[in-house]
């Protein structure tokens, strides 16, 4: 089966973002999460996607976000969640058919009765994962501070600093880019996401910055800051809550502090980086794309339009 047939991917009005990266342990999870809820408190309908069969963190996100709000007598907004369930079956490639198919069915309940769309992804290539790779209008990889996770996007000459190559994931994200355009003319927007900063400054922060840097211009995506290393993110999931959440005691268990409200921050920052269509500047830039998309393919009638 072609994974990017133009018949296999289903046209649909709600916007998608897409949390992937081939390596596990990225922070994908979290993002979506502190995602949904943005989304849910601007008032938008928003429906979630595990499509993770193995790890399922974000299905255990939403029940512990659920579980904690009927425990402590809260009213918080929950998205419209779906889970691809694992199959058992003896053979992977029968499924990966199988788990497939029961994400297309999901796409195909939730696509034209919601305004957002957020899939947090596995950390392994698959039909499913570049499916939703191909239908993303925003793509947030993450990727932890380290050498390590950016060997998933590129390769670096060891004594220089410079980008040698492209690796897998990106080149996946390239070709499910091409194949998007083919389907739909659809933009896809990649941003790579800088995670679980330290706060310490280092020769090695200061090269892979470089790099990455570097990378996103051969790559074109954008490049944004993420998330420090704190604990506080850890301790929001088991209770479902994020940072993005009331921090009080009522909603914790327990009284905010200075780690809270700098973790509100910066998912904000985030937020504000990713330009999504929930303010009036991420709207107009969905409907510039729009329009761009619309006109394309006409001629250029005046020369007006390049001096505004």
């Amino acid at each position: 089966m072609n994974i990017f047939d133009p018949e296999e991917v289903m046209p649909r009005q709600a916007y998608v973002i897409v949390c992937g990266n081939e390596k596990g342990g990225s922070g994908k999870t979290t993002i979506a999460m502190h995602l949904i809820v943005a989304l849910l408190n601007a008032g938008h309908k928003v429906a979630s996607i595990d499509l993770d069969s193995r790890q399922m963190s974000l299905s255990r996100y939403v029940e512990n976000r659920q579980a904690w709000s009927r425990r402590r007598g809260l009213r918080v907004p929950v998205p419209d969640h779906s889970r691809v369930e694992r199959a058992l079956g003896d053979s992977v490639s029968q499924n990966e058919n199988v788990e497939l198919a029961r994400f297309q069915d999901i796409l195909q309940r939730v696509e034209n009765t919601h305004d957002f769309i957020v899939i947090d992804t596995p950390g392994h290539d698959g039909y499913a994962m570049r499916l939703a790779h191909s239908m993303a209008d925003t793509l947030v990889t993450p990727i932890n501070d380290s050498f390590i996770d950016f060997d998933v996007l590129g390769r670096i000459d060891p004594e220089t600093g410079e980008v040698t190559g492209i690796s897998h994931y990106a080149t996946m994200v390239r070709e499910a880019r091409r194949h998007r355009r083919a389907v739909d003319n659809g933009l896809l927007d990649w941003v790579v996401v800088r995670n679980r900063l330290s706060s310490l400054v280092s020769r090695n922060n200061k090269s892979l910055s470089d790099s990455l840097h570097d990378l996103c211009m051969r790559l074109g995506c954008r490049l944004a800051e993420g998330i420090s290393e704190r604990v506080i993110f850890r301790e929001l999931f088991p209770i479902g809550m994020t940072a993005l959440d009331e921090l009080s005691a009522e909603t914790l268990g327990t009284g905010p502090t200075l780690s809270h409200l700098s973790a509100r921050q910066e998912i904000r920052s985030l937020l504000s980086a990713l330009k999504l269509p929930i303010d009036d500047i991420g709207k107009r830039r969905a409907q510039a794309r729009r329009m761009w998309l619309e006109n394309v393919a006409q001629p250029i009638d005046s020369l007006d339009v390049l001096a505004e």
